[in-house]
């Protein structure tokens, strides 16, 4: 479906939810400017519950039709959008509809966006220019571009002076290398080489020269980027285009300017004045012959004015020694028709690998010779029909002449201006075969060394990976498939960035990329208030900027594996070098671990930088790879994939920590960052799961009966801890509070202490182990600290060490003996765990013992009858008295606080009947609902009119 007919086939709230349509505006100023344009100013209507413009895709530029408020009614005219904020939209109306706007400011409008079809027949009529074309000036050119003949050989050319002496080896290479060629040369400027610099050099040699140069681009940024940097220089130029869609400070230098200040300017002026007059009187005027008058006349000065902007628009044109415009700008149906055949002897296409090649035969043809700049490993061109790409549209012609001719007619520029190098040496082995090299000013900047930056962990690093894997902040789906964002991902980067503004980072050097839409709005809507000047886009809208910090949120996280177009890899490159100083990427490891190119970032970003999970920041994360449930967690937690990246980290890629290291600002509390182990005594390299399963294995086969880990270990590394000694069949404990918390593991299979022991008193240096010294029978309260163990298997394991220790300690059965007679009574009176099992086979003894088991309190110390009263715990599924059925008592208050944080999460409350939510819906979550609650109702409106129609057609 073209996008003029789903355009008519959508309700007006359906397109304004796409972002296409503004609804319910009204004229909050209007003036005559941008060179005799009428200039609306457009803002919602006062009084309404709006503060501000709706989220949207308006931006300059654009092409909207203005419409009344009825969804019937008519266009009223067109215009192009110059200016938009968050209240208010700026649109400049053509002359030609002046007369016939009669806007009332209480009156309601609506804004929509256009199908603009122009490019499209320009592109068309290229290609059969192209077609047709036999002889001229551009004929050998086609012939080579084609592939029909080779370049013609180089050309001498005399010694350069450079205007620009600074340039570096490469850039003067490509400068002479570019004179020299007679058709076609290329320079590939990745990015931060100083490929716009290189440009203007050439274009400045040319004019020096004598040669007439048209200089384009795709886009109209692009094209004013060269504006800027050839404006400083004595050269007379001219830019083409619409004045609303140009920067202002390029205005100048656009056509409308040029003849401004023509020497027929005033009489230009004096006609205008003059039509501004009659727009006036013909807006008071009531009578139809008086308004036929004003109508006439206006045509008549129009007329005139065309006469003579003709004539000073030949006149500008043939003085100019550059013009300047987009690809389809520079189509002969624009200001350039005026001109001869043959008038300019270069073309310069800059940023050509984003451009169509279709796009690119515009300004080819008219001249002999052409330089093509730009770098076809980022961003491909556009295109909107993935039929068209499949097809060879998406191919840009530089990219196609690169393959085919190779090094001689390319020259690539090496040295880039902009990434400290650990960011650079990335793309340069993944995208540019390790050819680049950073300048020595920018090889080792950091943001803390920008004027009023803090040196904190922020700020002194290049990269920074911020890890969820395991951590449950899982994607957000779309209905239609197409957009995807993460909230998770949001509250990670929104807290980073107030990392780094806290240190001293202006929000105005940061940047946001996403790479869908929807993950774009869900940033805007958490920090463009708090941030105004943070710049927030998708990848595609900032190619070709950059900025000292950028942090790129990959969105997607799924147990599928997906990265959606995350696997362009010119998309990531694009991303990835925008910044100069620092980069940080926040992504699930494990999904995008699935595509190729996109591991290689991450174990680049491991390897070469620091690497978090989304733990240190976000406090009420659960692990999802972790089981908390039932007998079977420990098992499950096995068989899952490894948790997150940081817990397998090289040691020697993490910064310092301790009093040297400064701590880094936050936004909200944050969990201790993590520190390596203390060094080992078989001097192994500390930290990671591997590690702390062959410290545990060693001492598993050593004569030691106890291995106390350090306070160093962060909460994931204890839990580690806990569930490889689970599997080995060791007892673990953890002690302590916050930072001062300790994992110890001992062997189940230490030998009981003689009775004459139990009567001597300890050594000091044996307090600490009292807690893993067996008291008499082994009683099992002592384990009540091994909370991660199911209880189930907590009270196999007591039962078998009990027998164990009967059947080796014979002598054991003479103690009761010497007892008094009141504590022998109370051990008789134990519960069922403290009682020794008959043997296998008593089967009656054995059922006995199983059906009191039942009926007992599962509670180690508890011989209470739970036959009648008693509650079953749903986390370990074991049955416990009135006294002992809460978790934290009996053994599972972790769990249960996991448990607890999960439903809060979810649900907003943290058991049924707790009362009102805590907080709101989240607000994406909101937001999502909200624009599935709009698509239905397009829907049942859309059946509604259809119906409607039916019913009228019938009668």
């Amino acid at each position: 479906m073209s996008c003029r007919a789903w355009q008519e086939n959508s309700s007006l709230k359906e397109l304004q939810s796409r972002g296409v349509c503004l609804l319910k505006l009204q004229v909050a100023s209007q003036r005559t400017g941008l060179y005799g344009q009428l200039l609306v100013t457009f803002e919602p209507e006062r009084g309404g519950s709006a503060a501000g413009l709706p989220s949207n895709s308006f931006s300059s530029g654009d092409i909207v039709g203005l419409y009344g408020s009825g969804n019937q009614d008519g266009q009223l005219a067109t215009g192009v959008v110059t200016r938009v904020t968050q209240r208010s939209v700026t649109v400049a109306f053509d002359e030609s509809h002046d007369f016939q706007l009669n806007l009332d400011p209480e009156a309601s409008y609506r804004l929509l966006k256009l199908a603009n079809d122009v490019t499209y027949k320009r592109l068309k009529n290229a290609l059969l220019s192209l077609k047709k074309y036999h002889s001229g000036p551009a004929s050998s050119l086609i012939e080579v571009l084609f592939g029909g003949a080779a370049p013609s050989p180089a050309s001498e050319i005399p010694p350069l002076t450079l205007y620009n002496p600074a340039l570096d080896a490469s850039q003067k290479e490509a400068v002479s290398f570019a004179l020299a060629q007679k058709e076609l040369a290329i320079i590939h400027g990745p990015p931060g080489t100083g490929k716009t610099t290189t440009v203007v050099e050439i274009i400045l040699q040319v004019v020096k020269q004598g040669s007439k140069v048209l200089c384009c681009a795709p886009s109209n940024i692009a094209v004013d980027n060269l504006v800027e940097r050839l404006a400083g220089r004595r050269l007379r130029i001219l830019r083409l285009g619409h004045p609303a869609r140009l920067l202002e400070s390029v205005q100048q230098h656009c056509l409308d300017a040029v003849l401004a200040r023509s020497d027929s300017a005033q009489v230009v002026a004096d006609i205008r004045r003059d039509m501004d007059q009659i727009f006036l009187k013909n807006k008071k005027a009531h009578d139809k012959r008086e308004k036929s008058n004003f109508r006439n006349e206006m045509k008549l000065l129009r007329k005139e004015l065309k006469e003579r902007e003709e004539a000073a628009m030949v006149e500008g044109l043939t003085a100019a020694d550059v013009v300047l415009a987009t690809n389809t700008g520079a189509s002969p149906d624009g200001p350039l028709k005026l001109l001869p055949e043959g008038h300019f002897d270069v073309v310069v296409i800059d940023e050509c690998a984003q451009a169509l090649e279709a796009s690119c035969w515009i300004p080819l043809l008219k001249a002999r010779r052409c330089i093509l700049a730009g770098d076809h490993r980022q961003l491909p061109p556009t295109t909107a029909s993935h039929k068209a790409a499949l097809a060879g549209l998406s191919l840009s012609l530089m990219e196609r002449l690169a393959q085919e001719r190779g090094p001689a007619v390319v020259r690539m520029l090496t040295v880039q201006y902009r990434m400290h190098q650990a960011i650079m040496r990335w793309a340069s082995e993944a995208m540019y075969h390790g050819q680049l090299t950073a300048h020595s000013s920018v090889a080792g900047h950091l943001l803390r060394d920008l004027p009023g930056v803090a040196d904190t962990e922020e700020t002194s690093i290049p990269l920074l990976l911020v890890d969820t894997a395991g951590c449950g902040l899982f994607e957000l789906e779309e209905d239609d498939n197409q957009s995807r964002g993460n909230p998770g991902e949001v509250r990670l980067v929104t807290l980073h960035i107030q990392a780094l503004v806290a240190a001293g980072v202006h929000a105005g050097d940061i940047a946001v990329i996403a790479p869908y839409n929807l993950q774009v709005e869900l940033l805007r809507q958490s920090l463009a208030h708090q941030h105004p000047e943070l710049e927030i886009k998708s990848v595609d809208g900032f190619q070709g900027r950059e900025k000292e910090a950028v942090i790129l949120s990959f969105v997607r996280s799924n147990r599928r594996g997906e990265v959606g177009f995350l696997a362009e890899d010119r998309r990531i490159n694009v991303a990835v070098t925008r910044a100069r100083r620092h980069v940080a990427i926040v992504c699930d490891s494990r999904t995008v671990n699935n595509h190729a190119f996109l591991k290689t970032l991450v174990e680049y970003f491991t390897e070469h930088g620091e690497v978090r999970t989304a733990f240190e920041y976000l406090e009420d994360i659960v692990p999802e790879n972790y089981a908390h449930e039932g007998s079977q967690g420990p098992r499950r937690a096995a068989a899952r994939p490894r948790g997150p990246a940081f817990l397998s980290t090289p040691a020697s890629a993490q910064p310092p920590r301790g009093p040297e290291a400064k701590a880094a600002p936050r936004g909200e509390p944050r969990k201790p960052r993590m520190r390596p182990l203390q060094p080992c005594s078989d001097g192994g390299r500390p930290g990671g799961t591997e590690h702390l399963r062959a410290k545990i294995t060693e001492f598993l086969d050593s004569e030691e009966t106890r291995l106390q880990f350090p306070t160093s270990l962060n909460s994931h590394d204890r839990l580690r801890v806990h569930q490889i000694a689970e599997e080995l069949g060791l007892r673990h404990d953890s002690a302590g509070e916050g930072a001062a918390r300790y994992v110890t593991v001992s062997k189940r299979g230490a030998p009981a202490p003689t009775p004459t022991d139990k009567k001597e008193k300890p050594d000091k240096k044996e307090k600490p182990d009292k807690k893993e010294k067996p008291d008499k029978k082994e009683k099992p309260d002592k384990e009540q600290p091994d909370k991660k163990k199911p209880d189930k298997e907590r009270s196999q394991t007591r039962r078998r060490s009990q027998t164990k220790n009967k059947k080796e300690k014979p002598d054991k059965k003479e103690k009761p003996q010497k007892l008094p007679q009141n504590k022998k009574k109370k051990r008789e009176a134990k519960g069922p765990a403290a009682a020794v099992l008959p043997s296998e086979e008593d089967l009656d003894a054995l059922l006995s013992a199983v059906t009191k088991a039942d009926n007992t309190c599962s509670f180690a110390k508890c011989a209470a009858s739970i036959a009648t009263l008693g509650q079953l715990c749903q986390l370990c599924g074991h049955r416990y008295c009135l006294s002992h059925h809460l978790p934290e008592v009996h053994g599972c208050g972790e769990q249960a606080r996991a448990h607890a944080r999960q439903k809060l999460r979810r649900e907003g409350v943290p058991s049924a009947g707790s009362g009102a939510r805590d907080r709101p819906l989240d607000p994406a979550r909101r937001a999502q609902l909200q624009r599935r609650l709009d698509l239905r109702l397009g829907e049942l409106s859309g059946q509604r009119t259809s119906k409607k129609k039916e019913k009228d057609r019938g009668t």
